[in-house]
């Protein structure tokens, strides 16, 4: 237990800024869609009174656990729920979360998660190759590896990891199956399309892909916003920080669509969609960490932080 417990323990990204943008009423309700190691919640409880409550979300039953250990002081004004994001309305309408002040995702791979080494996400460690968010679930990336057409599989690393090299890549992969370890794969990568000078390891977008759609994160995303919306109360805030420029372009789009009263195509003359506004955003782009946060957190380094307040 002690292994998990360093490995979830970690500094929250941007909390600063998250808790500014969450603007934290004392007698609120709130939903941590991604509760992870608890920073950010326990930022947030520490900042409710008596009658506020906090709901976290996990899909991975080791972080909810140890975020009810690390949070045990807060009794029962907080709620851990072992559940995926893609189901936030149903778990909030069965706990009494169905108005809320404000919905946090902080989304991407978790320091414990990159660490535990079963877990199949780093490059660092050879593993099976697995990649799940939860055991619950049947999809592995050993299976998507494995049986994969070559065309199939250069398809997912190019969309869902945007690597321009992803055809010589799956063709090695196809070529050396079965693929079973994480070492393995990172190996076969390196091998066909050369070790890039820097600190980024040339394997770093194919793993990033295989996780993506293995675990289904971009659709459970775009489900997950459109449900926080839906519980968010008048003036109640949604905040997302995201990891990488799939998932932020999906919520850059998604808060300008919901910031906007029409939708129909420029050629439609006349309004026809009856789309109205539903979220203000609160700044005009992107928060970033500061160069202090990047220097003492390096995995902040890629963070992007959007807000929006519900009109």
């Amino acid at each position: 237990m002690m292994g998990v417990d360093s490995c979830f323990f970690h500094e929250p990204v941007l909390l600063a800024e998250t808790i500014a943008a969450l603007r934290i009423l004392p007698e609120g309700s709130y939903i941590d869609c991604t509760v992870g190691g608890g920073g950010h919640a326990e930022a947030i409880l520490e900042r409710l009174g008596p009658s506020g409550r906090l709901l976290g979300l996990d899909v991975d039953r080791e972080a909810i656990a140890y975020a009810a250990a690390r949070l045990r002081r807060f009794g029962d004004a907080l709620v851990l729920v072992q559940a995926n994001f893609r189901d936030v309305a149903m778990v909030a309408r069965q706990h009494g979360f169905d108005r809320v002040q404000g919905v946090l995702f902080d989304l991407g791979v978790s320091a414990h998660q990159l660490l535990t080494s079963y877990r199949g996400f780093s490059l660092q460690l050879d593993a099976p190759l697995d990649m799940r968010f939860s055991p619950e679930q049947e999809l592995t990336a050993a299976d998507l590896v494995n049986t994969l057409s070559e065309q199939e599989l250069a398809d997912l690393i190019y969309r869902f990891g945007e690597e321009p090299r992803s055809r010589r890549i799956a063709k090695a992969i196809v070529n050396r199956r079965p693929v079973t370890t994480t070492g393995q794969l990172a190996g076969i990568v390196a091998q066909a399309v050369g070790r890039a000078r820097g600190r980024t390891h040339p394997a770093t977008r194919t793993f990033q892909a295989l996780r993506i759609a293995v675990n289904q994160e971009l659709d459970a995303l775009r489900s997950g916003l459109t449900q926080a919306v839906d519980l968010l109360l008048p003036a109640g805030r949604l905040v997302v920080i995201s990891f990488h420029s799939l998932e932020d372009r999906i919520v850059k789009d998604f808060v300008r669509t919901e910031a906007a009263g029409c939708i129909c195509p420029p050629e439609v003359p006349v309004c026809a969609c009856g789309h109205q506004a539903r979220l203000k955003p609160l700044y005009r782009g992107v928060v970033k960490p500061s160069a202090a946060e990047v220097e003492r957190n390096p995995r902040s380094r890629s963070a992007r932080l959007r807000a929006a307040e519900r009109l």
